[in-house]
């Protein structure tokens, strides 16, 4: 089974900078994106053999997530179902047979970590709403995290000790969540890989000299870590300030 998480930064802007054709050609049986940046009816977007969920925020123009897949789902969540984490669209949960497929776009905590202290109640929240799920089945968590976990996930990281998705408490909160008992899939198949990115800065030419971090993730339960075949980085695929990032998996 093959699985898709791309933050497009905006996907009307998207589809005019090669989406359909990346969608198309990669062919995944479920395919999920991040900061849509669109209300219902906003945009058209179809492709035959998928079925798809859309989850907006209440703001235009800002953040939300979606889902295409060539699989019925058993059931459709939006939301983690606290209100005041629900309304910027940044949750869909799809139940499966064999697991939980939860799409999550993680708040940014902004510059002069502004929303740091929300941040950290979220991160709370997410890591109690996921391991509810792993109570019924195993999780498949995909999405821009918004955190560069480890120093070998980002280029410079002594300049960025303090930089949003870098801080110490962000980090924490990604290595509390993996220590509940979740699995991030590229580091349990690649540990030691250097200068894997999936966002570059549109400043100072940043993708061009891959100044990068690594914020989009897999991340699945610890029980189905065997079934792991492949996790993918599709750095050389344009169209947004994030890459595409993949899964094999069983």
């Amino acid at each position: 089974m093959k699985l898709i998480s791309w933050n497009v930064n905006g996907i009307r802007a998207c589809l005019t900078k090669g989406f359909e054709e990346f969608f198309k050609k990669v062919d995944a049986d479920m395919f999920c994106i991040q900061e849509t940046k669109c209300q219902e009816g906003q945009v058209e977007l179809e492709f035959e053999g998928y079925t798809s969920y859309w989850n907006s925020a209440e703001k235009k123009g800002y953040s939300g997530t979606a889902i295409f897949t060539k699989i019925k789902p058993i059931s459709v969540t939006y939301g983690i179902g606290i209100e005041e984490h629900d309304n910027e669209g940044r949750v869909i949960t799809l139940e499966f047979e064999k697991f939980y497929l939860v799409n999550v776009y993680t708040p940014n905590s902004k510059r002069e970590l502004e929303r740091l202290d929300y941040r950290q109640i979220w991160e709370d929240e997410m890591r109690k709403y996921l391991l509810r799920l792993n109570e019924t089945k195993p999780v498949i968590m995909c999405g821009d995290l918004n955190v560069a976990h480890k120093e070998i996930d980002l280029k410079n990281p002594s300049t960025n000790r303090r930089s949003a998705g870098f801080t110490d408490e962000e980090r924490n909160k990604m290595t509390e969540l993996l220590d509940s008992g979740f699995v991030d899939t590229y580091r349990y198949l690649y540990p030691n890989k250097e200068n894997a990115y999936t966002w570059w800065s549109y400043m100072r030419k940043a993708r061009e000299k891959d100044i990068g971090w690594r914020i989009d993730y897999f991340i699945v339960s610890e029980d189905i870590k065997k079934d792991i075949k492949d996790a993918k980085i599709y750095s050389e695929i344009m169209g947004s300030d994030h890459c595409p990032v993949g899964l094999e998996i069983f």
